[in-house]
C-alpha cells in the first residue's frame, strides 16, 4: 500500500504576509529619513549659493570702489560668480525655485546686507546667511 502526500513547494499566505509587513516597516523607517536628507541638502545648496552671491557682491564693491549702501544688479556680480571673465549665474539658483533664475531665487540687496532666499519657509528650508 502506497500513501500519497501532496507536498507542493511554495510559500504559505502567512509567510508572504510576514515578508510584506517587514518590507512595509522598513519603508516606513526609511522614507522619512530620505525626505529629511533631501531637505537638508537643498538647504545647504541654498546657503552655499547665498555665500557665493555675498562674496561676489563684496568683490564687486572692492573692485569698483562702491560703498556699503550701493546695490549691485545681476550683471554687476555675474563676472564674480564662476570661472573666467564672463562668469555665470545659471548655476546660482535655489533648488526650490520655479523660476530657475538668480533674481527669481534670491534678493541680492545692497553690499552691506546679506542676500536672502525668496523661497524661505519653515516647511521647505530655512536658508539664512548670517
Amino acid at each position: 500500500m502506497q500513501i500519497k502526500t501532496n507536498s507542493k513547494a511554495g510559500f504559505t499566505l502567512v509567510e508572504i504576509m510576514i515578508v510584506v509587513a517587514i518590507i512595509g516597516l522598513l519603508a516606513a523607517i526609511a522614507i522619512p529619513n530620505f525626505v529629511r536628507a533631501r531637505q537638508t541638502s537643498q538647504t545647504n545648496a541654498c546657503i552655499n549659493n547665498l555665500r557665493q552671491i555675498d562674496g561676489a557682491k563684496q568683490q564687486w564693491a572692492l573692485e569698483n570702489g562702491q560703498i556699503a549702501t550701493a546695490t549691485p544688479v545681476e550683471t554687476d556680480i555675474q563676472p564674480f560668480l564662476g570661472r573666467g571673465n564672463s562668469g555665470s549665474t545659471t548655476s546660482v539658483i535655489c533648488p526650490l525655485s520655479t523660476t530657475k533664475t538668480l533674481t527669481g531665487s534670491y534678493t541680492i540687496g545692497n553690499v552691506g546686507t546679506a542676500p536672502a532666499c525668496k523661497q524661505i519657509s519653515a516647511a521647505n528650508h530655512n536658508a539664512v546667511l548670517n
